[in-house]
């Protein structure tokens, strides 16, 4: 899978010619001053809770993209009061079958994706303090190819859950602490899930959830995984 990335927690992935863009927090992020939202493109746009750090962007890219929104049903209800009715409500331990808009039946049965949805221990609200509903995570499978973005979240014992049955191979974590968990947490919680690739999120952004780069990278190569810090614009490469 191809994995882009612009800032915070939002990611542009691409799994089976899918285009699943994660909490959109783009124009508001100075560190992501370079990024020009007007060339991404996105099939879903998956948005874990309602904090603005994470939909600040939401409405904007549904629009340029054309995108399907998934999210709780708080969220989804906060779109369509913003205009955007291209959606689909979830809720935490729900799962769903998209498919890629596409002209030919046998394209679909290739161009789909499961979505389910996991628990993320943490708070949701909306920018105007009204209340976001729960917070989730999300296990993306298409094909082969299957990874866990947790969202913000503490580490949680739920997530043994998702290395014993789901097995995913690469896992998006939260490791800025002070809002989510940190580094330490982080590690047991890719132990946890049984990924040995982690693709770090929530970090640097704001004084409270900046890092030491060095010393998160080697406190995951010393149990044996791999931190993946990416530049902000930078594109990956990754087995799924």
């Amino acid at each position: 899978m191809k994995i882009s990335y612009f800032g915070h927690s939002c990611f542009l992935v691409e799994i089976n010619t899918i285009k699943i863009l994660f909490d959109p927090f783009i124009t508001p992020n100075e560190l992501a001053k370079n990024i020009n939202v007007s060339e991404i493109k996105s099939d879903f746009i998956l948005i874990s809770h309602g904090h603005e750090d994470h939909i600040a962007d939401a409405v904007l890219m549904a629009n340029k993209t054309g995108a399907k929104v998934v999210s709780n049903w708080e969220i989804i209800s906060w779109m369509g009061k913003n205009g955007i009715t291209k959606t689909h409500p979830m809720n935490t331990g729900g799962k769903w079958k998209f498919y890629k808009d596409s002209s030919t039946i046998s394209d679909q049965e290739i161009k789909n994706f499961t979505v389910k949805c996991t628990n993320a221990v943490h708070s949701s609200s909306f920018p105007d303090g009204t209340y976001g509903g729960n917070p989730m995570g999300f296990l993306i499978e298409s094909g082969k190819e299957k990874f866990y973005y947790s969202g913000d979240t503490a580490l949680t014992t739920d997530m043994k859950l998702i290395g014993e049955y789901d097995k995913p191979a690469v896992a998006f974590l939260p490791i800025g602490d002070n809002f989510t968990m940190g580094i330490e947490d982080a590690v047991i919680a890719a132990e946890f899930a049984g990924c040995k690739k982690i693709i770090g999120l929530h970090y640097d952004t704001f004084g409270f959830i900046k890092i030491n780069h060095g010393e998160a990278k080697k406190k995951f190569s010393d149990s044996g995984k791999e931190l993946i810090l990416m530049e902000i614009g930078e594109e990956l490469e990754v087995e799924g």
